[in-house]
C-alpha cells in the first residue's frame, strides 16, 4: 500500500496548487481526480469567457498568457494543463475516491474505485459542479432536459427553454439564440442576477427588451413534456412549444461525502464545513479543505482567485505538525 504525507482529493486548480505547495515543500503527496484533469472547468460550455483576469488564475507562479482581456475556457484548460506538467505533478485521474477512514494512529487509509492508499494527512478540493440543483417536476427525467450546456450549434432552430438567470444560464440562451434557436427564459425571480458579468448582462437584457428572447419573472416550470413545457406564471400557467430544456438552476458541493468521512456541517441552510480559517483544518485533525467546498452552499463566496491562498496555508500547518 503506498504512503503519502499529504493525500489530495480533486484535480482542479486548487488541488493542483496544494499539490504545487506539497512538492515545494518536500512532501510527499498524491492528487486523486475523479475524472478529467481539471474536470469541472473541462464540463464549463465550451465558448466560456472568465469573469477573473489571466493573473488572478494563476497558480504554482507560472504566467498565464491569455490573448483575450478575459480567458476563455479553452485556455485554462491549456494553462492548467501545462502546469500540471512543468511541475510533473503526482495525479491520479480518472480515479474516484470512496472512503476516507481515519486509524487509530491518526493517518488515513483512502479507498478509491481501483486502490487503497495511507497517507498522514487528507486535503478534499473537490469543488461543486458535480450536483446540479433539480427541479423536481414530471417530465426532468426526459432526455431533452440537460442540467449542463456545452456548444451551442446543438440547439441551432429549435425551441429551448432556459431555466435560470446567472451567467451559465445568460450565456446559454444568448449563445443558443445566436444560433438560430427560439428561446424562452423561466426566471424565478424579478430579473437578471447581479452577478451575471457585467459586459453580458446589457446584451441580455436588451435582447429581452426587444423581443429577441422571451423572458417569464416570478415563473417556474411546471411540467415538460416531449414537445410541449408548462410555466407557471403570475398570470396562470402558459403551455409553449418546446423541444429542449436547459435547466440551469446552479450546483452544489458534495457534502454528504463531508459528512461520510466525519467533517462537522452548520446546522443551517448554508451547510458550512467545519474549518479552521488560518490552517484549514478542519474538525477532524489532519483533514484539510481547499476550495469553494469550503463556502458550503454558499457556492458564490470562494473562487479560483481567491482560494489559491487556501494551499500554501495548508501545508504550512502540515509541515509545522
Amino acid at each position: 500500500m503506498s504512503k503519502f504525507d499529504v493525500l489530495i482529493i480533486g484535480g482542479g486548480p486548487i488541488g493542483l496548487a496544494c499539490g504545487i505547495a506539497a512538492k515545494k515543500a518536500g512532501l510527499s503527496y498524491l492528487i486523486v481526480e475523479k475524472g478529467c484533469l481539471v474536470n469541472s472547468l473541462f464540463n464549463y460550455p465550451v465558448n466560456m469567457t472568465f469573469f477573473s483576469t489571466a493573473e488572478r488564475l494563476e497558480i504554482g507562479g507560472v504566467p498565464f498568457m491569455s490573448t483575450n482581456p478575459k480567458p476563455r475556457r479553452s485556455e485554462a484548460l491549456e494553462y492548467y494543463r501545462k502546469v500540471t506538467d512543468i511541475y510533473a505533478l503526482n495525479i491520479h485521474l480518472f480515479e474516484a475516491v470512496e472512503n476516507v477512514n481515519r486509524q487509530d494512529d491518526g493517518s488515513f487509509i483512502v479507498a478509491t474505485g481501483l486502490q487503497t492508499y495511507l497517507a498522514n494527512n487528507i486535503v478534499v478540493a473537490t469543488g461543486f459542479y458535480d450536483l446540479p440543483f433539480l427541479m423536481n417536476v414530471p417530465g426532468e427525467q426526459l432526455p431533452k432536459v440537460s442540467h449542463y450546456y456545452n456548444d451551442p450549434h446543438y440547439y441551432s432552430f429549435q425551441n429551448v427553454v432556459v431555466v435560470g438567470a446567472s451567467n451559465s444560464a445568460v450565456d446559454a440562451a444568448l449563445e443558443t439564440w445566436r444560433k438560430g434557436a427560439k428561446v424562452t427564459m423561466v426566471i424565478k425571480g424579478e430579473g437578471i442576477g447581479e452577478r451575471v458579468k457585467y459586459w453580458v448582462r446589457p446584451d441580455i437584457v436588451n435582447r429581452i427588451a426587444e423581443g429577441s428572447i422571451k423572458a417569464y419573472y416570478h415563473s417556474t416550470l411546471q411540467a415538460i413534456r416531449e414537445k410541449e413545457a408548462d410555466i407557471l406564471t403570475p398570470e396562470g400557467v402558459v403551455t409553449i412549444t418546446n423541444d429542449f430544456v436547459l435547466a440551469l438552476t446552479g450546483y452544489q458541493p458534495k457534502l454528504a461525502f463531508l459528512r461520510k468521512i466525519g467533517i462537522d456541517l452548520s446546522n443551517d441552510d448554508v451547510l458550512s464545513p467545519s474549518y479552521n480559517d488560518n490552517t484549514m483544518e478542519t474538525n477532524i485533525p489532519g483533514i484539510y479543505l481547499a476550495g469553494v467546498v469550503c463556502g458550503g452552499m454558499n457556492t458564490h463566496r470562494l473562487f479560483i482567485e481567491n482560494s489559491r491562498e487556501h494551499a500554501e496555508k495548508l501545508i504550512k500547518h502540515i509541515v509545522e505538525k
